[in-house]
């Protein structure tokens, strides 16, 4: 599994913004928080689920492990986790008996 970054061309507020994804949304918010970017700042959002980072964010991520990725693929990655979410979300789960085990 990975977390992704794409690249940081997006100017807002004078600075340049980049994407950060991952293949889970486990991964996606773990990389988050050792970057130290609140949960309220996740967005899941029918373009994808994805956290908004900075420049310098961005290369933060990536002496963390994140991989750098054009911005051409972001978006059918963002799209296919948020997807996968969702659908292990509407699945049903295995009732567990008193010991915690399934049945």
């Amino acid at each position: 599994m990975t977390v992704y970054v794409d690249d940081a061309v997006t100017l807002w507020r004078e600075r340049r913004w980049a994407h950060l994804m991952a293949d889970t949304l486990e991964e996606l918010h773990a990389m988050a928080t050792l970057l130290g970017i609140p949960r309220r700042a996740f967005q899941d959002k029918s373009s994808g689920a994805h956290y908004d980072v900075d420049a310098g964010l961005r290369q933060r991520a990536i002496a963390l492990g994140a991989v750098a990725i054009s911005r051409h693929v972001d978006r059918a990655l963002m799209r296919r986790v948020i997807e996968q979410a969702r659908a292990q979300a509407s699945r049903p789960r295995p009732r567990r008996d008193g010991h915690g085990h399934d049945t």
